[in-house]
């Protein structure tokens, strides 16, 4: 299929285009996670790094170093970086979340034990650190090593935010940033560092995955409550029942009257959920135009992702980053 196919989605053209990239970075990360003296590891990493994950942070990566013509081979490690960082939070995540469903498959944690999900992960970040220390770049490590403190705060922020009715949209915002736009943004901006791009390229190209990421998580938030389990790969309705103050909840709160806080408060803060408080929960959030609201807030940040790209050279990877910003909120379309 011809590259420039627009039929493609923009994730599609993405992956065309690096294919060759990507088979490189998932040969290194094939070797990297093998483990000579503890064959667990491997069979827990690859268990969910073969799941099927779209691969999107490292291939940003990937996209950012060869916009601007970059020939060389660092980017590979710093994409295997990138994606072993978000494989060990996703590891954690299911941990801490009690999941049972990760990419249409049942969790490592649910496999194995937390005790194998929780160390195979810090293996990973381990592994990380050694991929990212081999390109010599100080900027690099100084950007990845950030990123996955802002990941690990985001993620105890959201536990403390989470069961609160008084989490505001601003926490909310934190709270993304944290456990998701850091490493949109730190991926994009690393491969931009790698490849010698000009600072206002740079700092371009990070808010772009800032905004991206924001965008992302949106999204993913919004489609909890309205999709399929097989569109999303883990069960609706997950962040209900983990009483996640998410957008949408967070935007019903805001208008709810006496009787509906009271509901809120029940399912949310107290835990108290009951067969048919999820369709009510549904029901309450488009009675009050939350799920519109929190979409239209994603298409913002999509076009601030957007307009971050003005500045990048004109390439056909240039183009797939503006598509993929749209893509990205059009699956809630």
């Amino acid at each position: 299929m011809s590259l420039n196919d627009v039929s493609q989605k923009p994730y599609d053209r993405l992956a065309a285009w690096l294919a060759e990239d990507m088979a490189a970075v998932n040969a290194l990360i094939a070797q990297r996670m093998a483990s000579e003296h503890a064959p667990r590891i491997p069979l827990v990493a690859t268990h969910l790094v073969e799941a099927g994950g779209k691969r999107l942070r490292p291939m940003l990566t990937l996209a950012a170093a060869r916009l601007c013509g970059y020939e060389g081979d660092q980017h590979v490690k710093l994409a295997a970086t990138v994606e072993f960082i978000h494989t060990a939070t996703l590891l954690h995540d299911d941990v801490v979340d009690e999941s049972q469903r990760r990419r249409g498959r049942p969790t490592a944690n649910l496999l194995w034990d937390n005790k194998s999900s929780v160390l195979v992960g810090d293996y990973l970040f381990a592994r990380s650190f050694q991929l990212m220390l081999e390109t010599n770049s100080l900027r690099v490590m100084d950007i990845l090593a950030n990123a996955s403190a802002v990941i690990a705060e985001g993620e105890v922020l959201q536990l403390t935010a989470a069961q609160d009715l008084a989490t505001t949209e601003m926490i909310y915002l934190t709270v993304v940033r944290g456990k998701t736009a850091a490493l949109f943004a730190a991926a994009v901006e690393v491969g931009a560092v790698i490849a010698g791009m000009p600072e206002h390229q740079v700092v371009a190209l990070r808010d772009y995955g800032d905004a991206l990421g924001i965008a992302f998580q949106i999204v993913d938030d919004l489609l909890d409550y309205g999709a399929t389990d097989v569109a999303i790969g883990k069960n609706t309705g997950d962040d209900f029942r983990e009483r996640k103050m998410t957008l949408p909840v967070i935007k019903a709160v805001k208008k709810a009257d006496a009787k509906e806080r009271a509901f809120w408060v029940r399912v949310i803060e107290n835990g108290d959920q009951r067969q048919g408080d999820l369709e009510y929960a549904n029901a309450l959030m488009a009675r009050h135009g939350a799920m519109e609201a929190a979409r239209a807030e994603a298409l913002d940040w999509a076009a601030k992702a957007q307009a971050a790209l003005n500045v990048l050279p004109d390439h056909p990877l240039r183009g797939m980053l503006n598509d993929l910003a749209v893509y990205v909120v059009a699956r809630i379309a």
